[in-house]
């Protein structure tokens, strides 16, 4: 039991954290969280769908057919920062700027250098802004440049004097070049939006989870953005914000799981990581909602295959919605025709990868219902993979759930006890990755929206070791958002094409041919 005192009880008041949850939160960190404990990789013959193109032109004729019947979103998480896009940049200032090490940068000729960030400086969306920013503080890009001065300019690029690259999100730095104006990436993400989460009055919604440090700079550039595209795409983008709720702070402990204390005696509080952000999903109302990475995202010129595919996505989620919907009717009502039980559970098996137990056939006509209701009136989510073309890491396997039977998961490498050979072995028959490429139905059979947060396995977070004022802590991340926080989730893979995952983790990303115009 915790001893909290006034002033604690005040903060977790200020914070909507009741006592409860931070002794929960203590438990997690005196127990660990245990390795997730996989029983298959999910491959194109156990578990991942594969399409031809039929099959593709089909779904994507049915989406459109039907998309005016429900109301669509698109999800961008956006709070992230950038910094971690610059280590190379970073490391490489930090650096003594001795006439070798310039040597050595200029020689160095593989893709993530510095030397390529130099060389290709002018290819990049953002060179003409830093050039402006430049020659507000009395610097020329180009005599930089020639002069070999790189550290210099990488500090325009990444502080606060220049672009300060370093301290925004990815949403807010410029990805991509084209003759009209180079795009921000939430420019991007509202573009791409207009084909698929447009409805028939030609409204395109889209949600941006946003940190609170860069409100303004967000609401400045998505009204600059949605005014350009707007008048440009014939369409009007409404826009909504939130940020991570401070309820879903998560306390910080010392190495002896005892509550970190500030210098001045308060608890010390982190942000519960991407996991808290479906507390900012169940908030919204929509039928159907689009999930895609902030980094993940295209030009024009790139982006025919994605479109078709995430409307094929969504064109699949209505029609199996549609079928589970008609199927939770027939239990609901609780009498079936015989062999209707054994018809929804082939359905459930086939077409929803729901793991149907050896006795669930023993059991009696009533169980079997209930078992079936239970497996079918849950949220849905349809998500693209994308085949491994490196090592294999985390992304969609088969795992065992708490009662013991098998479903289909997003998992994270870090959730994996690679040191057991038998899970490293399933870890290495993996075909396919995650790109974060969800379609999400979050309706019951009878119009009512799900409680998002009761489908979250609370023994899939994560503890790390931190450091504040000189002293060493442990911090908790929630059960990630695609992964334990849709753990319950019935959820249905489809392989989709490389071209459909183009994440940009380094700076030196935004030079390949998939950000390019």
């Amino acid at each position: 039991m915790i001893e909290f005192n006034e002033s604690d009880l005040i903060q977790l008041k200020s914070k909507g954290i009741d006592r409860e949850q931070i002794e929960t939160q203590v438990r997690h960190f005196e127990k660990g969280f245990p390795y997730m404990e996989l029983t298959a990789a999910a491959t194109s013959d156990n578990g991942i769908m594969v399409l031809n193109e039929q099959e593709i032109g089909s779904l994507v004729t049915h989406f459109e057919l039907r998309r005016n019947d429900f109301s669509l979103l698109k999800f961008v998480p956006a709070s992230g920062a950038a910094s971690r896009m610059f280590k190379h940049l970073f490391e490489f200032v930090q650096m003594q700027q001795t006439p070798e090490l310039l040597d050595q940068t200029d020689q160095d000729t593989s893709f993530n250098s510095v030397g390529n960030f130099i060389r290709n400086i002018r290819d990049f969306a953002f060179y003409d802004a830093l050039k402006v920013a430049a020659d507000k503080v009395g610097c020329d890009l180009e005599k930089l440049d020639q002069n070999r001065e790189y550290a210099r300019i990488i500090d325009l690029l990444l502080n606060d004097e220049g672009l300060g690259y370093a301290s925004l999100p990815k949403a807010l730095l410029l990805f991509h070049s084209y003759s009209e104006g180079n795009r921000l990436a939430l420019e991007e993400h509202l573009v791409e939006a207009f084909h698929y989460a447009c409805d028939e009055n030609n409204v395109a919604r889209v949600h941006f989870t946003i940190s609170p440090e860069h409100k303004d700079r967000f609401i400045a550039a998505l009204e600059k953005a949605t005014d350009k595209h707007g008048k440009r795409l014939g369409v009007r983008f409404e826009i909504s914000l939130t940020e991570q709720k401070s309820s879903t702070d998560t306390i910080a402990v010392d190495m002896y799981n005892k509550p970190f204390r500030n210098n001045d005696g308060s608890l010390l509080f982190r942000p519960g990581g991407h996991g808290a952000l479906i507390e900012n999903l169940n908030d919204l109302t929509e039928d159907i909602i689009f999930i895609k990475n902030i980094d993940n995202i295209v030009p024009d010129s790139l982006r025919g295959q994605t479109i078709t595919y995430k409307k094929a996505l969504a064109g699949l989620l209505m029609q199996l919605q549609e079928q589970i919907f008609d199927y939770l009717d027939l239990l609901d009502s609780g009498n079936l025709e015989p062999g209707e039980a054994e018809e929804i559970s082939n359905f459930a098996r086939k077409n929803l990868m729901i793991d149907i137990p050896e006795h669930f056939n023993g059991l009696t006509e009533m169980e079997k219902i209930d078992f079936l209701f239970t497996k079918l009136n849950r949220p849905l989510r349809v998500c693209g993979m994308v085949r491994n073309e490196g090592e294999p890491g985390g992304g969609p396997f088969w795992a065992k759930n708490n009662d013991g039977e098998s479903s289909l998961q997003i998992v994270e490498s870090s959730q994996i006890d690679l040191t057991n050979p038998a899970q490293a072995s399933i870890v290495q028959s993996a075909t396919h990755f995650n790109p974060v490429d969800l379609v999400c139905g979050i309706y019951d059979f009878k119009g009512k929206k799900f409680d998002l947060r009761q489908f979250v396995d609370q023994e899939t977070g994560f503890i790390s070791i931190k450091s504040k004022d000189g002293r060493d802590l442990k911090a908790l991340e929630l059960p990630g958002l695609w992964n334990g926080a849709m753990s319950d989730w019935i959820t249905v893979f489809v392989d989709t094409p490389i071209i459909t995952f183009n994440p940009v983790k380094t700076v030196n990303d935004l030079l390949r041919k998939q950000h390019r115009q």
